[in-house]
């Protein structure tokens, strides 16, 4: 079977275009209610790639979907927040839900709303951005109504006659809605503790068991993404739940790790410092000598040598 290429969607006027909705209010924003389709678009492509950023709440699936937390299912019954930036593959399935009884809202933000704005290059430092479908935000009803008050809010704005004051009024309220979500996923986090303990621990494990292998020579230095596809989440989450859990980024976990083997091999082998670099993962023992020195204030050989 061939696989097709991703459409691309580079306005928000095509995307309304492609689900047979109205032209936007505003070329750069819109918001979209959540409904079962009357009638389903005709070829509507497998994959889309979105040239905007999407914030969709949706409810009341009815259990047709469901997601999955390490061990612990989710479903639709509650109000589900997710996050698409511009590049990003979605896919439409109006087969799916054309019966069921979804609700709930989609915002389309075009990057052009957002020039010259403090909201530019802040937008790109929320990670949920990047996080993938099922580690999507499970909001309470208080703080779904939070949001959608917010939603309200925009819609009222771009819905009355613009004026100079209009477009400020619209950032600030996407800049509280993206600060509420951050402050939400920072919840989940620690609602879900149980579970995030449990991808932190399996962490430590196959860190230990990749430098316990000692064959790192071939293998090289473990990445975020690395691990993060061993644990079946996404980099960014996964830094995100290690740092509302530890204060530490993945990266930092990666460091602590590593250290913690090099001085246990620098105080009982004989190995030379060059041999334990390599033996760990670096091309260049010069670089393993800095971190160690940066992580421990001594150069690896001070600390053998603090043994003697």
């Amino acid at each position: 079977m061939e696989r097709r290429n991703p459409y691309q969607i580079k306005s928000i006027n095509e995307f309304h275009k492609l689900l047979n909705l109205d032209n936007p209010e505003h070329p750069l924003i819109s918001v979209i209610e959540i409904k079962p389709f009357k009638q389903i678009p005709v070829n509507l492509p497998e994959s889309i790639v979105y040239g905007f950023y999407s914030i969709a709440l949706k409810k009341n699936f009815k259990g047709s979907v469901k997601f999955k937390y390490g061990q612990q299912e989710y479903d639709f019954d509650n109000g589900v927040l997710s996050f698409m930036a511009p590049g990003q593959i979605s896919s439409l399935n109006p087969e799916k839900y054309s019966s069921a009884e979804q609700s709930g809202w989609m915002l389309l933000i075009h990057p052009d709303l957002l020039w010259n704005t403090s909201l530019t290059q802040k937008i790109r430092k929320f990670d949920f951005f990047g996080y993938s479908v099922n580690e999507a935000l499970f909001l309470s009803d208080k703080e779904e109504l939070i949001l959608t008050q917010i939603i309200q809010n925009i819609q009222r704005e771009y819905y009355n006659n613009m004026d100079k004051f209009s477009h400020d009024i619209i950032i600030t309220q996407i800049e509280s809605l993206l600060s509420y979500s951050e402050r939400f996923y920072q919840r989940q986090f620690m609602t879900r503790r149980i579970t995030n303990h449990q991808i932190a621990d399996r962490l430590n494990e196959l860190l230990t068991d990749y430098f316990d292998g000692l064959d790192n020579t071939q293998k090289g230095l473990p990445s975020v993404s690395y691990l993060a596809e061993q644990l079946h989440v996404s980099s960014d989450y996964l830094g995100g739940m290690l740092k509302s859990m530890t204060g530490l980024t993945t990266q930092q976990h990666i460091h602590e790790k590593l250290i913690e083997k090099a001085k246990e091999m620098l105080s009982i082998t004989n190995y030379s410092v060059s041999e334990i670099a390599f033996q760990l993962g670096f091309e260049h023992s010069q670089s393993f000598s800095k971190l160690f020195k940066s992580k421990t204030n001594q150069s690896p050989l001070a600390f053998r040598h603090s043994f003697n």
